[in-house]
């Protein structure tokens, strides 16, 4: 399984950038332990890191046949880019959203995200265990489900009598 990560604008700040919100560990810290789940899970990843909109627009749109899946925290786009996210619908590969911090908990202009509607689905709140369990849930949305096991059992009826 190939897997796209992209961090968006600014987050190359992490660790430095208002660590009340954001946290302490820096992006090479997340990006280790990415990879880290990454290769225990048998996957590879691409990682990579923008402050340029159009940079991540292309990556998406380049994305379907060579990703299996996107993971990306957006950043401020997350509020405000229409482009993200048409190239994400566009792309049709099963995308997770995350984020360090918990939007909906912040300033009213951060409470609305334009790209979660187009994703398997969103992570936020939990830090950089955010990325990990987007990472977690992203394998998980193109593993192949293993057949369930089927066990033939004789089930024993019991009889009440009153």
């Amino acid at each position: 399984m190939k897997i796209l990560v992209i961090h968006g604008p600014n987050l190359q700040l992490l660790g430095r950038r208002q660590p009340t919100i954001y946290g302490t560990a820096d992006l090479a810290t997340i990006n280790q332990g990415l990879r880290r789940l990454a290769a225990a899970r048998g996957a590879s990843l691409t990682i990579v890191q923008s402050n340029h909109e159009g940079d991540i627009v292309g990556l998406i749109g380049a994305s379907k046949g060579r990703y299996d899946a996107v993971v990306i925290n957006p950043a401020a786009y997350t509020h405000t880019s229409v482009a993200i996210r048409d190239a994400i619908e566009a792309a049709g590969v099963p995308t997770i959203e995350v984020h360090l911090s918990n939007i909906y908990a912040r300033e009213p202009f951060r409470q609305h995200s334009v790209i979660a509607p187009v994703c398997r689905g969103q992570v936020c709140g939990f830090g950089p265990e955010s990325y990990r369990l987007g990472l977690e849930a992203a394998l998980a949305a193109v593993s192949p489900r293993p057949p369930r096991a089927v066990r033939a059992t004789r089930a024993k009826s019991k009889r009440v009598v009153g």
